[in-house]
């Protein structure tokens, strides 16, 4: 495998796999997502379709690599920001979410989901903290693969 291949297979399975862990603790773990993480999700669906489309148009794979790997760089600084928000490091400019509903009152039962409050950690690293971790470690690895080797 080439370090162009294997940019791109890592530029679409880190995403993947960062989505499919975002979508397991929301419906397996009951932890819903606030304003912020979804943020933090759409740069990961990008890059998911940008990363399948550089294996498709091969002529065009270096740059679509290259994008994709800044699309997951971009939800770790989403990341980074709402850890800081978090961590109360600093203040968001957002307003909390609440999880929708068919009608207004299951609007109202619903959990008001604040982007200030960490729902989960591990050794005191809050879910946005590990997105951050892992995407911008990632995707600075996706560009690093894309450098000429050399000779």
């Amino acid at each position: 495998m080439t370090r162009l291949e294997r940019a791109n297979a890592v530029a679409l399975a880190l995403p993947a796999a960062l989505l499919a862990g975002a979508w397991g603790s929301q419906l397996i773990g009951h932890l819903y997502p606030c304003e912020m993480c979804h943020w933090q999700r759409w740069p990961h669906y990008a890059a998911v379709v940008i990363a399948l489309l550089a294996f498709a148009v091969t002529p065009l794979r270096r740059p679509l690599v290259a994008l994709a790997a800044v699309a997951i760089i971009v939800s770790g600084v989403i990341g980074v920001f709402h850890a800081g928000v978090e961590y109360h490091w600093w203040d968001g400019f957002t307003t909390c979410s609440r999880i929708g509903g068919a009608t207004l009152a299951d609007i109202m039962r619903a959990p008001v989901i604040r982007c200030d409050v960490a729902q989960w950690t591990l050794f005191g690293i809050s879910l946005a903290g590990f997105n951050a971790a892992i995407s911008l470690a990632g995707g600075f690895y996706i560009l690093n693969l894309l450098r000429t080797p050399p000779r």
